[in-house]
């Protein structure tokens, strides 16, 4: 486990499956990812079950609260590449309402960050956000995070067309 200032990362369980069907059902949460059709419950969790083990190359942890131990999120690492010495954050995602704009996803995003520095031994992180996701946008920039590029147009959701930006983070430029 990962232990940061308000949150501990942790490999998902079979159990968690519920929480992550709720939330990917939600559209606060699923307005700014990519969408896929649904899935009932008990294919959640049949899914949940088999989850695959978690990798360097590709790893989905469970956020939760160091008060109480509660999930309320999760973060994905994926594409990870050694000879060049990166990874890319695949998805990071508060799930539980009351724990949103709480500062909970970016100290996950240090935690997970920090691990791939650390401990995997990257040089570099970097993800494609929406750019109109603005409570995104603040998030990583506020860990260290820049701007390296924009996809015009190239992300639709509620029938409009949205920018992709592309972020990087090196290791000497994680606050």
């Amino acid at each position: 486990m990962l232990t940061g200032d308000r949150v501990r990362l942790r490999a998902l369980e079979p159990a968690d499956s519920e929480a992550l069907w709720r939330w990917y059902h939600d559209p606060e949460v699923g307005r700014w990812m990519d969408t896929s059709p649904p899935i009932s419950l008990a294919q959640n969790m049949e899914k949940g079950a088999n989850r695959p083990r978690n990798t360097f190359e590709q790893m989905v942890l469970g956020i939760e609260t160091l008060d109480g131990g509660r999930l309320i999120g999760y973060v994905a690492l994926g594409d990870t590449d050694f000879v060049q010495g990166e990874t890319t954050l695949q998805s990071i995602a508060i799930g539980d309402p009351a724990h949103r704009g709480g500062g909970y996803a970016t100290d996950a995003l240090r935690l997970i960050c920090r691990y791939a520095f650390e401990e995997m031994g990257l040089h570099r992180v970097m993800l494609w956000v929406v750019a109109d996701n603005t409570a995104a946008v603040r998030a990583y920039t506020r860990v260290g995070f820049v701007e390296e590029g924009r996809r015009r147009e190239s992300f639709r959701t509620r029938g409009k067309w949205h920018d992709f930006l592309m972020m990087g983070l090196l290791e000497s430029e994680l606050k």
